[in-house]
Parts: structure tokens; sequence; C-alpha cells
């Protein structure tokens, strides 16, 4: 990936997931019930704790599940439900060493069109439609992955111009222009519940 993402909002992090493929997916797998900077530093605090610059699927596969879930818990935690969560990344890694040899990438290098990417999206554990969806558009959007018909697999999340998730994220304003419409999509559901 030659692309820089700026999702964590801290250098190394940002880094990390601009160079690695699976801490790209570890932390849209991560990215839910915390805020996003705090999923998306998840996978540069595992690979420190780790002592590594980057990530490997098959050690994380193979790593003891009870001391993976012990090095996700640790101050400060990688998620608010770091046992669950650790279980879900070892999950991830395990399906990715099973189906690509451990190769991230391999989810969406030489892909033929958007919806067969979905399709591996989707089939990844952690993954439901719509956060397939939203990492569908961040590669095409942030990353440059964009086979035939990847704007319209993505659903709204691939629309030019918008601010309704991760993959549209550049920096600090386009940050606080996806957390306002988010705000405003929950308002515009209690509304409607009421």
């Amino acid at each position: 990936m030659e692309h820089t993402l700026r999702l964590a909002q801290q250098a190394d992090a940002d880094a990390l997931l601009s160079r690695s493929p699976l801490a790209a997916l570890t932390g849209m797998l991560l990215d839910q019930q915390v805020p996003m900077e705090w999923a998306f530093t998840g996978p540069y605090t595992i690979a420190q704790r780790l002592g590594r610059d980057d990530l490997d699927a098959h050690e994380i596969a193979a790593y003891d599940p009870e001391e993976f879930a012990a090095l996700c818990a640790a101050k400060p935690a990688v998620h608010r439900y770091p046992a669950a969560m650790a279980k879900r990344v070892q999950e991830l890694c395990r399906h990715l060493t099973e189906h690509y040899d451990g190769d991230a990438a391999a989810v969406w290098q030489d892909v033929p069109t958007g919806q067969e990417l979905l399709r591996r999206l989707n089939d990844l554990p952690g993954f439901g439609r719509q956060k397939a969806q939203i990492f569908l558009a961040l590669l095409g959007k942030r990353l440059g992955v964009r086979p035939e018909g990847w704007r319209e697999a993505a659903g709204p999340y691939g629309e030019e111009g918008s601010h309704r998730s991760v993959a549209d994220i550049t920096g600090p304003d386009s940050l606080h222009q996806v957390r306002a419409y988010k705000q405003e999509a929950k308002r515009a559901a209690k509304l409607k519940k009421s």
C-alpha cells in the first residue's frame, strides 16, 4: 500500500495501517463500540506488544488464545471488550491463513469486480455486510483498489464526496465531518422511533 491512512490520528499507528493490509483489516474489525481512533490504534498496540513492526497472520492465529486475550487486555486495552475482540482477531487471522496463506492483501489483489470483493470481505470473520462495504469503500477511496463496480458494491459508502465512514477520513477535518454525520444519523433514528 503506497497511500497514507489517517484513521488512528497517531503517526506510528497510521504508518502501520498504511503499509500493512493485515493491520488495516484488523483496525476495521476492531471498529465497533469504541471511538474510531482507539480501534485503528489497536493493530499498532498489538504489534508493539508482540515486539514486531508489523502483524503476522500466522503468528496471531497460532498464539495461545488466553495469552493473546491477556495481551489485548493489558492497559491500555486494545478494545472495550478485549477478550471478545482478541478472539475475533485470531479468527480473522486463522481465516486469512487458511484461505489466503496469511496474506491479507490477497483478499483484494486481482479481484475482478466490486461484487466479488464485497463477497470476499463479507466472508471474513467479524465482517458483516456494512463493515465489508465500508472497508471496500476504504480500499477504493484511500488505497486505490478499484475493481469494476467497486463504488456500487460499497453502497452509500462508495459515494464520491460523502462523509459517512472511515473511508472518508483524510485527517482531523474530515474526521469531524464523519462524526457530525454519524451524530445526525443517530439523532434522526431516535426521532423516527419516537
